[in-house]
């Protein structure tokens, strides 16, 4: 009932985009995998702490046997007897040094798990930044509906307006028709419209990981508030300081510092090692006559300790082999981090270039439709007043349809490629 409740309260509500972020970043599929990434880098990081502590295994091993002993009386041998024995023993060892290998490890295992959060950071913010964009589309598309809409209305009287003209004779019935026939396509852009927006829909669920639903819908924010305030952006200031808190930065600079960490620790191979080891062990034998079990055990009692110095001589190049391959390795770390900041540099470089094309676009929107409009305005008193045919009324209707589908269009694009420049300035997505 609970869930059933959650979902009805989460299909019937208002989604805003931090509504969606959130919801994304909850249910997404990826960040859960990074997520169980970091916990197993976190199980290999305490593993490799433990690695400094001493092992202790413990041991009991039962014995029985048969053997037939020699007759010294009669020179022959008597019946198979049966014997036992129990030998009990603990033993524990540690390594003491083993050439910094175990610290390194240790070391590398941090680097690893540091890096896998910050691995999971960039995925959370390529989520966040595909839910905006998919975000504005269904805003987009919501305006596409609601302009189609308002082309009809408005066709719709200039129909009723021209039948009254035509019963009057003012007007050709082929000038009736044609608007009629506008009125038509009109309609079919907004079944269009109306498709574009569900499908915009559907893609944003979709992306949120949330079952798609019929009521489902956005808050739409002011626009027109997020136009004001806009800046020419300088590609090598963004990028300057998106190196210092990019998480795909930091994450490709510890995944270099670990991998120089594989070469100490091959290394650490060529040096000896010491380690120590000590035992306490006892049993017993049904073969010793004379001593209960107990006496047998307290009797047998053998504690050891050693010290073991391993010195490697040959190992067949092995050593050897594996320091190339840890220093292959960091050269590969090295490129793919100065690739990752090249690819930051390209993108932040494209989205300036895009922001300065959007407004230059928005601008050059805003007047092309401002004069359209007025144009059009003309056009439809001409036509009211019977001095514009209906074909050249149509025209220039049109030009403005598609003027205002230009500016709608210019206008999300700047939107975007301005949230686009905060995302890599590390502003937080907000509308």
């Amino acid at each position: 009932m609970l869930i059933a409740l959650t979902n009805g309260w989460a299909q019937g509500k208002q989604w805003s985009l931090d509504d969606c972020i959130g919801y994304a970043l909850e249910h997404n599929i990826q960040i859960q995998k990074a997520g169980l990434n970091n916990d197993r880098n976190e199980v290999l990081t305490n593993q490799a702490k433990s690695n400094r502590l001493p092992s202790v295994n413990a041991s009991v091993r039962e014995n029985v046997g048969w053997s037939k002993s020699l007759n010294v009386q009669t020179n022959k041998y008597d019946n198979l007897s049966g014997s036992n024995s129990t030998n009990y023993s603990v033993n524990s060892s540690v390594m003491l040094y083993n050439g910094f290998k175990l610290q390194n490890s240790i070391k590398q295992s941090g680097l690893n798990l540091e890096s896998g959060k910050l691995y999971a950071e960039s995925v959370r913010e390529s989520v966040q930044l595909n839910i905006l964009n998919a975000f504005l589309q269904v805003i987009y598309a919501d305006e596409q509906v609601k302009n189609a809409q308002k082309q009809i209305e408005a066709t719709t009287e200039q129909l009723s307006l021209a039948k009254e003209r035509l019963e009057l004779n003012a007007i050709s019935r082929s000038d009736y028709l044609q608007i009629q026939s506008e009125l038509a396509s009109e309609k079919l852009t907004l079944a269009n419209a109306n498709s574009q927006f569900s499908m915009a829909k559907v893609n944003l669920m979709q992306l949120m990981e949330l079952p798609v639903a019929n009521d489902f819908s956005v808050v739409s924010p002011n626009i027109e508030a997020l136009l004001q305030n806009t800046q020419l952006p300088v590609a090598k200031d963004i990028y300057e300081a998106a190196l210092k808190f990019k998480p795909q930065i930091k994450s490709a600079e510890l995944t270099t510092e670990s991998a120089k960490l594989d070469i100490e620790i091959a290394k650490a191979d060529l040096l000896p090692s010491v380690s120590m080891d000590a035992g306490l062990g006892t049993g017993y034998s049904s073969l010793k006559s004379g001593f209960d079990y107990p006496t047998q055990l307290n009797n047998s009692i053998n504690p050891t300790l050693g010290l073991s110095l391993s010195i490697p001589i040959f190992q067949k190049n092995q050593v050897k082999s594996n320091i190339q391959i840890s220093k292959i390795g960091v050269s590969d770390a090295q490129l793919d981090e100065l690739n990752t900041r090249n690819q930051l540099r390209k993108e932040i470089e494209q989205a300036c270039v895009d922001a300065v094309s959007a407004q230059t676009e928005y601008e050059a929107s805003i007047e092309q439709h401002q004069s359209t409009k007025e144009s059009y305005e003309v056009s439809s008193e001409k036509f009211k007043q019977g001095m514009l045919n209906a074909v050249d009324f149509l025209f220039e209707k049109t030009k403005l349809i598609t003027t205002e589908s230009q500016l709608l269009q210019s206008k999300y694009n700047l939107v975007f490629s301005n949230k686009i420049l905060d995302f890599y300035k590390g502003v937080p997505l907000k509308l």
